[in-house]
């Protein structure tokens, strides 16, 4: 049990540390992060992934300029007032290297490419506003109003809606699939433009939300798609990677 600060001539030591984190809600996330990233440099230790000398040599120095520790001297005041070590710093500099090139080739262009071929529907997006009120029946006294005028959606939204995006007019903007409730996602993605849903109730308890469907937007692949097929890529990997292991959490 190390001390890790004073305060005059109270301490607060790891145990301290690890039990703030653990009631703050803090520790789980960290802990999985920690895992993720032992976990990928085991992998590609035994992928037989390679971390040159220069590599680590470039790394470092580019950990010293975006810190402004120009100088040797200036580095290891820096490594004794976090009480790391230059071997540790060293493992640590080499570590996110493996990390990185394991993970470069686990998400590839190729790879991005052909996820997407397989799960284009996926990524099918398109835009939405809303309106948020309190009751069913003023939720359906709007859908009657708008059914006979469109086109004051928005103005709707500014003056009825609860939610924040009454200031834009009720607009959402740009969604993609999975990021709605599955029983509005299902009504939303197989609505045309100018189509008007609802009422559903919100996720806030005793609220009502109307939408309307504004455009559609065909799965392409583009720099948003290729960065969110990359990430799936990399979670699905070391998914797979983790089932490896035994991995136990005290």
């Amino acid at each position: 049990m190390a001390t890790i600060v004073r305060i005059d001539d109270k301490v607060v030591t790891t145990d301290d540390f690890v039990r703030t984190l653990k009631l703050g809600g803090q520790f789980d996330g960290l802990l999985e992060q920690l895992v993720r990233d032992r976990v990928a440099v085991l992998a590609a230790r035994q992928q037989g992934v390679v971390v040159q000398a220069e590599e680590i040599q470039e790394r470092a120095d580019q950990f010293r300029r975006v810190r402004g520790l120009h100088r040797a001297a200036d580095m290891n005041s820096y490594l004794d007032a976090i009480g790391v070590s230059l071997d540790e710093f060293e493992e640590f500099i080499t570590d996110t290297l493996y990390q990185e090139k394991v993970l470069e080739t686990v998400c590839d262009a190729r790879r991005v490419d052909d996820y997407f071929k397989l799960n284009s529907p996926r990524f099918d997006a398109i835009e939405i506003s809303h309106i948020v009120v309190d009751s069913e029946g003023k939720a359906r006294e709007l859908m009657a109003y708008l059914s006979d005028d469109p086109d004051s959606f928005a103005e709707m939204a500014a003056e009825h809606s609860m939610a924040e995006t009454r200031a834009t007019g009720g607009v959402i903007g740009r969604v993609l699939r999975g990021s709605l409730r599955s029983d509005v996602e299902a009504k939303v993605f197989n609505a045309a433009p100018g189509d008007l849903l609802g009422p559903f109730q919100s996720a806030e308890r005793g609220c009502f939300e109307i939408f309307a469907v504004n455009r559609r937007h065909p799965a392409t692949l583009d720099e948003d798609t290729a960065a969110e097929i990359r990430r799936l890529l990399r979670e699905d990997w070391l998914l797979a990677r983790a089932q490896e292991h035994i991995i136990e959490a005290r």
